[in-house]
């Protein structure tokens, strides 16, 4: 278990709230991400946290980390991914349950069963689904559609705070969306082997070259999402 010392109090009650708790729980997530995500969680943190955590990763002293360590963490920093704290698991299958009676809609019309919805501070502003083929446009994707509504209900294109449900990892054209809507936070289903942009294929959500804004996790409902596209192609076959 961590302890104190070495961490502060505050410090490890944070890292407890957040489920981090023992060497393996800091270890799977890695000293720069928990950093990222202490702040996100609103901690008042320093470099210093960032020098302990990976201290205790490496099973030595923060004060033996050498400059070039400290260095080598710092460019980690500026280079990582958005962190963000997502909430609980319930909230977001929640959320994803609409996204999932979204997708039904979409397989019922002929389509593609993808659903998306659009949170902000916890109420949904937007749902939709695909319908490329009964609006006859290859951009009409479940995610951009729903951003487009949530743009009206906002009244501004960009989304600040709002977080996007999706029952399929989404593609290139609609992560770039997502990415310059300023999203804060994107949850998927099922990931998209073939042609994913949130790491099955590429994760434009960690690009380096890009903005980035959008912290982005996977895996909710992903057997009841994957079902859903398995039981309608097969029907189509």
């Amino acid at each position: 278990m961590l302890t104190t010392p070495p961490l502060a109090p505050k410090t490890l009650s944070a890292l407890h709230r957040l489920g981090i708790r023992s060497l393996d729980d800091l270890r799977a997530r890695g000293a720069v991400a928990t950093f990222l995500l202490l702040k996100a969680a609103g901690c008042t943190v320093t470099r210093s946290t960032l020098w302990q955590l990976e201290a205790l990763l490496r099973g030595i002293r923060a004060q033996d980390l050498g400059a070039d360590d400290k260095t080598a963490l710092q460019a980690a920093l500026q280079t990582h991914p958005p962190v963000a704290v997502f909430p609980p698991p319930s909230e977001m299958q929640d959320f994803m349950r609409l996204a999932l009676a979204q997708a039904e809609r979409a397989a019922a019309a002929g389509e593609i069963p993808v659903g998306a919805v659009v949170v902000k501070d916890g109420t949904v502003i937007a749902a939709a689904h695909n319908r490329c083929i009964g609006d006859r446009n290859i951009s009409h994707h479940a995610e951009i559609l729903a951003l487009a509504q949530a743009g009206v209900a906002l009244h501004n294109y960009r989304l600040d705070g709002c977080d996007v449900y999706i029952t399929l990892e989404p593609c290139t054209m609609c992560a770039s969306a997502l990415i310059q809507a300023r999203v804060a936070r994107v949850v998927f289903g099922a990931a998209e082997p073939k042609t994913g942009a949130a790491g099955s294929v590429i994760n434009l959500f960690e690009n380096s070259a890009l903005n980035k804004h959008t912290a982005v996790s996977g895996g909710v409902l992903a057997d009841e999402c994957a079902a859903l596209l398995q039981d309608f192609f097969a029907r189509r076959r």
